[in-house]
């Protein structure tokens, strides 16, 4: 039996006319109101407004766009598959710029040229009006060229083209807070076990730690490096704690590289019966949430502060795309240190 319910039909957008008819204004006064040009009372601009946001008036974004020469849109190349990085600091772009009006779309280059350049020649072709560049690394540049396209582009936690501008955060710094929140909590015997020699973070995170152990008359152990990965983490705590004579002095704290090798050296501490924080404190590098509060006890991490360096890129962005001038260069940001109960409390007293 066939129904009796007619569909409704599609409500048709309103259209600009609509509002200056009710607003009582011609079309182009209706215009340049909404799009905040030509001259006209405060008052006449604000019915206008309240006209359109009444009726639900939805401009024309194609419209606009070639009226400005502009898309209102950007876009975010990385070769971060898993988004562990690029998403937060997405997170920080889209915030720095949806109050202009401005929509982000991201792309996954991998670390395929190919690829890359067919985003950008797709990006080009939508008249984006930037670029932003990220990555896994800052010591790896994405595999395409974002010189000379005619249009800004940014780079934020990858490495940068000379004389570009880029964002990335100060890792020397956040290893500092990390080993100087060890001394305040009165560890004399600090270990570091981080990632592989090939990247420049790991050198970085390692200088300042000797450095701030050196600061505090504190013995320096060599650096332990290996893979970004639970099970080096735990092989770690092997080479540490379990010495040929058993007379080596123990470790009574491990900064580490990333969460997931602090993860590792803690799930091996407690197989061999050592308590955290009562006996080892425990820092890790990320403050990745996922892994740092399911890890038992939950795990005190430096944080890059990957949203608020997506930010600050999107706001140099918008700078350059309306013309203001930029000095050339690397910007490190400063990291936090984000304590939960891995690394213990200070001595009473």
């Amino acid at each position: 039996m066939a129904s009796d319910v007619q569909p409704t039909p599609a409500k048709q957008p309103v259209t600009l006319r609509e509002v200056a008819a009710i607003a009582g204004v011609s079309v182009a006064t209706a215009s340049k109101a909404l799009n905040g040009q030509g001259r006209m009372t405060a008052e006449t601009r604000t019915r206008i407004r309240e006209t359109a946001q009444r009726l639900g008036f939805r401009p024309n974004s194609l419209a606009q766009s070639l009226l400005r020469r502009r898309s209102f849109t950007v876009g975010l190349l990385t070769n971060d598959t898993y988004g562990r990085f690029s998403l937060p600091l997405m997170a920080g772009v889209s915030d720095a710029l949806v109050d202009a009006g401005v929509s982000v779309f991201l792309c996954n280059v991998e670390d395929d040229p190919r690829l890359a350049q067919l985003h950008v020649d797709a990006m080009l072709d939508k008249r984006v009006d930037g670029i932003i560049a990220t990555g896994k690394r800052i010591d790896r540049h994405l595999p395409v060229d974002l010189a000379n396209l005619g249009i800004p582009a940014i780079y934020a936690f990858t490495e940068p083209d000379p004389n570009a501008i880029a964002f990335v955060s100060d890792d020397a710094g956040g290893a500092r807070l990390a080993v100087e929140h060890f001394c305040q909590l009165g560890r004399r015997r600090i270990a570091h076990v981080s990632g592989p020699a090939s990247f420049a973070v790991v050198h970085a995170r390692a200088e300042a730690y000797r450095a701030v152990l050196a600061e505090n008359g504190l013995p320096v152990m060599e650096p332990l490096l290996g893979a970004w990965s639970e099970a080096w983490g735990h092989e770690a705590v092997a080479k540490l704690f379990d010495g040929d004579d058993g007379t080596r002095e123990k470790p009574d704290a491990v900064f580490c590289g990333n969460d997931q090798i602090a993860r590792g050296v803690i799930d091996a501490l407690r197989e061999r019966g050592i308590g955290v924080p009562d006996e080892v404190g425990v820092i890790g590098f990320d403050n990745w949430q996922i892994v740092a509060e399911a890890t038992r006890p939950p795990l005190t991490s430096v944080d890059m502060n990957l949203a608020a360096l997506g930010r600050e890129a999107g706001l140099a962005l918008l700078s350059l795309v309306g013309g203001e001038p930029a000095v050339p260069g690397i910007r490190k940001l400063p990291c936090r240190l984000v304590v939960r109960q891995s690394c213990g409390r200070p001595p009473d007293g």
